[in-house]
């Protein structure tokens, strides 16, 4: 089943056109990665779904769960059930580890009084579900945000999202500036909650490893979808990957 339909999209920053007839599907359940250079439109096309502003979408539709969504804000959109983790991470560094799930728990339980009751069927994880996938957040509960090291603080920012009532999550850049050794964490973690049913459009640089877990990929490059297959497919398609990926 289609959960997220993204048809023809075009996405301007001011009057620079960044997306540019965009298209992609993200089935229910599934591992789907976006990937590209930088500047190919990866994060606008993110924040196009989450209703951030900017960019500002002009032409084309984007539709979740069967509604329309293109023409909702950022917080409308995530009462439909999409959580997005952006690049920046912004957990709060002056907070303990517990504290910002504690925050992300109210947050939820006041949107939950204005989401439409058809929409409400996302993922909601308590505090022990969360240190369960996160073992590591569990050891540093009453530890200052702040203080966490970069990888972390990643799992923190997945974490949060995790509170709310999640049927997609959006995953922007989650291996940046991480060692090989805490990108297999942080994947591992994406794992579990994907086996728990949420489903997540992961958008990455590092081709090799958000391949590794994808089942399905795009490759945008200039604002458009170049590829569209099977992460295996991505894996043998040699020049797609040189060309677009630099790998």
């Amino acid at each position: 089943m289609t959960l997220l339909d993204v048809d023809a999209v075009d996405a301007y920053y001011g009057e620079s056109h960044i997306l540019r007839d965009l298209s992609l599907t993200v089935e229910e359940g599934e591992i789907c990665a976006l990937l590209g250079r930088n500047g190919a439109g990866k994060t606008t096309t993110l924040r196009s779904i989450a209703g951030a502003k900017p960019p500002e979408v002009r032409d084309g539709s984007i539709t979740f769960n069967g509604d329309d969504i293109t023409s909702l804000p950022a917080d409308d959109v995530a009462m439909q059930g999409i959580s997005l983790v952006p690049e920046e991470r912004r957990v709060f560094p002056n907070l303990t580890v517990e504290e910002n799930l504690r925050i992300a728990e109210v947050s939820r339980n006041r949107s939950n009084t204005w989401r439409r009751p058809l929409t409400a069927t996302g993922t909601s994880m308590s505090t022990e579900q969360v240190y369960d996938d996160f073992p590591r957040l569990r050891e540093r509960k009453t530890q200052k945000a702040g203080t966490l090291s970069g990888g972390e603080q990643q799992m923190l920012a997945i974490a949060r999202a995790l509170k709310q009532s999640t049927d997609l999550l959006l995953l922007d850049e989650p291996y940046e500036g991480l060692a090989p050794k805490i990108v297999e964490d942080v994947e591992a973690a994406v794992e579990r909650i994907s086996d728990q049913g949420v489903t997540i459009l992961l958008v990455e640089q590092n081709a090799a490893a958000a391949i590794k877990i994808a089942d399905r990929a795009y490759v945008v490059d200039q604002g458009g979808i170049v590829f569209d297959g099977t992460a295996d497919e991505l894996r043998e398609d040699e020049r797609t990957r040189e060309r677009y990926l630099g790998v």
